[in-house]
C-alpha cells in the first residue's frame, strides 16, 4: 500500500485517540518529567520487559532519588541493586554517566538531543525518549515495538536491521510524530506494540489501526517486521567450584571485556565442552589446588543471553584451611555476607536454591 499523506494522518490521529481514551497501561515512569528518572527507566528497559524492570526502577529511585545520589554511590552497591537484570555493561555505563553529569554538568541533564546522545551508554532511541518525555522535543522513538507496528500497518518488507531499513523506519516515524505532543505519541506507539500489536497472537480486533493495516489485510502479520540477519547463538561451558572453609566461601571478581564484568563468582573453570565430575577433578586448575578432599557435584543451570547460552555446572569442595588459588585474585568471605556481593543471575540461582543466602 502506498504510504500517502492521508494514511499517515489517519495513523497518527487514530493512535492518539486510542492513547487518550483506551490506553490503560500504567507504569510509574510514564508521567515522569525528571530526565534523570526517565533516563534511569530507559537504561533498565533496554533488552528488558517493563514488568521485569519495574521492581528495579523502584529500588533505584528509592536508593538514589537524584542523579547526584547515584553519582556518589559505592559501585558495589549499585551493581548489587542491578543484580539479576543482566547485560551488566548497562549498569557500568549508567554509573559512569551519572558521575559525569554530576561533575561536568553540575548535576543537570543536557536538555537537547545531541547533548544527551553524547553521553555514555545512550543511543539514538534513548536520546529521543529522554528528549521527548522530559523536554517535549519532537524526536520520534524507534524501538522493537515501533518497528513492529509500522512494519505491519504499512506493510514494510525492508529488513529493520539493515542501514537502509533503519533509516526508512526512522524517517517514517519522524513523519508520523505528533509534534504538539511528542511524548504522548511516543508513549502511545510503544504501548500499542507492547499490549496490542504484540510479536505473537496480536489483538488485532482491539487495534485502533485495523481498518487500514496491510499485514492484517494480507495475512502477513507473522512475517513482519523482516530481519535479514539470523541470530547465531553460541554455547559456553562454565564449571564453578564453591570452596568452603570454616564458614567462609572463596569468590573472585570477573574482569573486563566479557559477560558479567565486575560481578563476583566462585572459582571458575571454563572449558570447550561440558565436564563430568571426573573430568572436572582432573582439570589442571582443580589439580593445582593440591586439595584431596572429596569434590561433590551440586547441580547445573543454563542461562540464555542474547548471543550465547551459558551452560553451568556447580561443584562443592570443603577444605581444611583457607587456601590460595594459584593464578587467581580472589577473597575468602563469610558465608552470611554473600548477600552483600553482586553475582550473575546463574550464580544467584544456585546460591538461593542451596540456601547460601
Amino acid at each position: 500500500m502506498e504510504t500517502t499523506n492521508g494514511l499517515k494522518k489517519y495513523f497518527t490521529k487514530q493512535l492518539m485517540t486510542w492513547h487518550e481514551t483506551e490506553n490503560e497501561r500504567s507504569l510509574p515512569w510514564k508521567q515522569e518529567k525528571d530526565p534523570y528518572k526517565i533516563w534511569l527507566s530507559e537504561i533498565i528497559l533496554q533488552q528488558t520487559r517493563a514488568q521485569q524492570g519495574l521492581p528495579y526502577y523502584i529500588k533505584f529511585t528509592t536508593a538514589y532519588p537524584a542523579i547526584r545520589d547515584m553519582a556518589n554511590a559505592i559501585e558495589e552497591d549499585v551493581f548489587r541493586i542491578w543484580q539479576g537484570l543482566g547485560y551488566y555493561n548497562r549498569c557500568k555505563n549508567m554509573l559512569a554517566t551519572a558521575r559525569l553529569i554530576a561533575s561536568e554538568y553540575n548535576g543537570v541533564f543536557p536538555a537537547d538531543y545531541d547533548g544527551i546522545l553524547a553521553l555514555k551508554g545512550i543511543g539514538p532511541y534513548t536520546a529521543a525518549a529522554i528528549s521527548s518525555f522530559a523536554y517535549g522535543l519532537p524526536h520520534a522513538v524507534v524501538d522493537g515495538n515501533v518497528y513492529r507496528v509500522l512494519a505491519r500497518f504499512f506493510g514494510i518488507a525492508e529488513p529493520s536491521d539493515t542501514t537502509k531499513g533503519k533509516k526508512q523506519f526512522q524517517d517514517l516515524a519522524q513523519e508520523l510524530l505528533d509534534a504538539k505532543d511528542s511524548a504522548g505519541y511516543n508513549q502511545a506507539i510503544m504501548d500499542l506494540g507492547a499490549t496490542v500489536c504484540t510479536p505473537k497472537t496480536p489483538a488485532c480486533q482491539s487495534c485502533p489501526l485495523q481498518e487500514h493495516c496491510v499485514a492484517l489485510k494480507q495475512d502477513t502479520i507473522s512475517l513482519l517486521p523482516v530481519k535479514s540477519k539470523k541470530l547465531i547463538v553460541k554455547e559456553r561451558y562454565f564449571h564453578y567450584l564453591l570452596l568452603h572453609c570454616d564458614g567462609k566461601i572463596w569468590i573472585q571478581k570477573r574482569g573486563p571485556k566479557d559477560i558479567w564484568e565486575n560481578l563476583y563468582e566462585p572459582l571458575l573453570v571454563e572449558h570447550d565442552s561440558e565436564l563430568d565430575k571426573t573430568g572436572f577433578e582432573n582439570h589442571e586448575i582443580i589439580k593445582a589446588l593440591g586439595v584431596h578432599n572429596e569434590i561433590e557435584y551440586a547441580g547445573s543451570h543454563n542461562q540464555r543471553l542474547t548471543h550465547r547460552i551459558i551452560k553451568t555446572s556447580f561443584f562443592v569442595l570443603q577444605t581444611d584451611k583457607a587456601i590460595d588459588v594459584p593464578g587467581r585474585d580472589g577473597i575468602w568471605v563469610m558465608r552470611d555476607t554473600l548477600k552483600n556481593f553482586a553475582f550473575p543471575k546463574t550464580v544467584i540461582h544456585f546460591l538461593e536454591k542451596n540456601l547460601y543466602f
